[in-house]
């Protein structure tokens, strides 16, 4: 479903993918090649939604945000399966692990990885090529090559499913 609110009309690619039962309102933006899965609410009924090009925000998400605080998901973003990210900023290529929380104003660096289940609290800032994890989220290493390759994988099978998924629905 997709909502306006108060004259904010979602701005959403032709070339991504939207699942079924997703929602969507009022003044959000969606780049090309990303893709929104299952269930997943994204509001901008209080502050603008900014989603890059080949973001994937997984099944089950909740993405919202405070009066005058954005939230915005720069290109190639990662956000796992019951992601609850709200009036934050996510850099490039950065993944957030399924089940986490990241809170108003905090700062997710470029390719930074936050571990699934984390809590990234009100205006905490992880490092761009960390790992950060816990509750509190805490830094614990810089990301190895191997971590790195891993994203790029996840990101990239993401898109790839998209444009799969997306072409069963132009043929239904």
């Amino acid at each position: 479903m997709i909502y306006p609110f108060n004259g904010n009309h979602p701005k959403i690619s032709p070339t991504a993918f939207i699942a079924d039962h997703v929602t969507i309102s009022g003044d959000v933006e969606i780049g090309d090649g990303s893709s929104i899965w299952f269930n997943t609410s994204i509001r901008g009924d209080v502050s603008p939604v900014v989603i890059g090009r080949k973001v994937n925000v997984q099944d089950n998400c909740v993405l919202h945000q405070s009066p005058n605080l954005p939230l915005i998901l720069e290109d190639g973003v990662t956000v796992g399966h019951q992601v609850i990210l709200h009036s934050c900023h996510v850099h490039s290529k950065a993944l957030i692990g399924m089940g986490s929380i990241i809170l108003d104003g905090a700062e997710i660096g470029e390719s930074a990885f936050i571990g699934a289940g984390s809590l990234v609290t009100q205006g905490k800032k992880i490092p761009p090529f960390t790992l950060a994890f816990g509750r509190p989220a805490k830094v614990v290493r810089k990301l190895t090559e191997e971590d790195i390759r891993d994203m790029r994988r996840i990101m990239n099978e993401y898109a790839e499913k998209a444009q799969y998924y997306k072409s069963l629905q132009s043929n239904i």
